[in-house]
Order: structure tokens, then C-alpha cells, then sequence
């Protein structure tokens, strides 16, 4: 009884700890048939993205098909490996837009998915990052 004490405590223990990538892991399914509005790039707010006419946004759909919006409309097939979100291409309008910010952020988002961004989702908080930008969506499913 003794020896077998410190075996069930370890077990116990062992089987408690998840690698943190384990427990932050993002699965395809998690993004699957959900829609995230644009909140922020770089630190700076996004403001009233969700009141616009066509909200900043990007969604998944099925077999990782990611479309959305900034000036123009995107839509690519993703690929998501050990937390990493890319596109091999990305497929966009070519609308002129006389928002500068929202001209700016086509690029941005070609720039993050083309290159691969690392995806963090917390509490419908998605999160794609990249050494060079980082930007911040809220979930904002099309139906509750």
C-alpha cells in the first residue's frame, strides 16, 4: 500500500498536466461556420466595424474555406497546422475604396494569411498574429 500511494499521486498528477499548446490548440472545428468582426489592428480600435454596411469581418466555412471583408471582399482555402492560419492564395476584389484605413487593410490581411498567422481563440476572441501584425476579431456568428 505503501509504494502504491506515490504511483496513484503521480498518475493523478500526470493526468492533470496538459501541454499548454494541448489545451490552446485551435482545431479547424472550432472555427467551422463562425463569422468574427474585425475590433482591432495593431492596437488601434476598429470603430463600429459591426454598424457598418459591410462589417470588417472574416469567416470560415466548410473544408477551411475563409471568406470576408475589409475594403474588398476575400476568399481563400485556409490551411490550419500547430495553430498556424495560411492561405495559399487569397482571392480579392479590386473595388477602390476611398476609406484610406480600409484600402490599408486589404494588404494587411493578404500580408497575415499569405505568410501565416499564429490563431489564438479565447472566449470568442480570435486572434491572428504575425511578427508584423496582429488583429483582434470578435465572434459575431450571422445567427444566434
Amino acid at each position: 500500500m505503501k509504494t502504491l500511494l506515490p504511483v496513484i499521486i503521480s498518475a493523478v498528477l500526470l493526468a492533470g498536466c496538459t501541454s499548454q499548446s494541448e489545451q490552446n490548440s485551435v482545431k479547424e472545428s472550432d472555427l467551422m461556420h463562425h463569422n468574427f468582426i474585425l475590433t482591432s489592428v495593431d492596437g488601434k480600435a476598429i470603430e463600429n466595424s459591426i454598424k457598418q454596411p459591410r462589417p470588417l469581418n472574416i469567416e470560415f466555412g466548410e473544408n477551411m474555406h475563409i471568406s470576408g471583408a475589409m475594403c474588398n471582399n476575400f476568399m481563400g482555402k485556409g490551411t490550419l497546422k500547430n495553430n498556424v492560419l495560411t492561405t495559399s492564395q487569397l482571392a480579392s476584389t479590386r473595388m477602390a475604396c476611398l476609406d484610406e484605413q480600409r484600402a490599408n487593410l486589404d494588404q494587411v490581411i493578404a500580408d497575415v494569411l499569405n505568410k501565416g498567422a499564429k490563431v489564438n481563440l479565447d472566449q470568442g476572441t480570435l486572434t491572428l498574429t504575425t511578427p508584423e501584425h496582429t488583429l483582434i476579431y470578435r465572434l459575431k456568428d450571422w445567427v444566434n
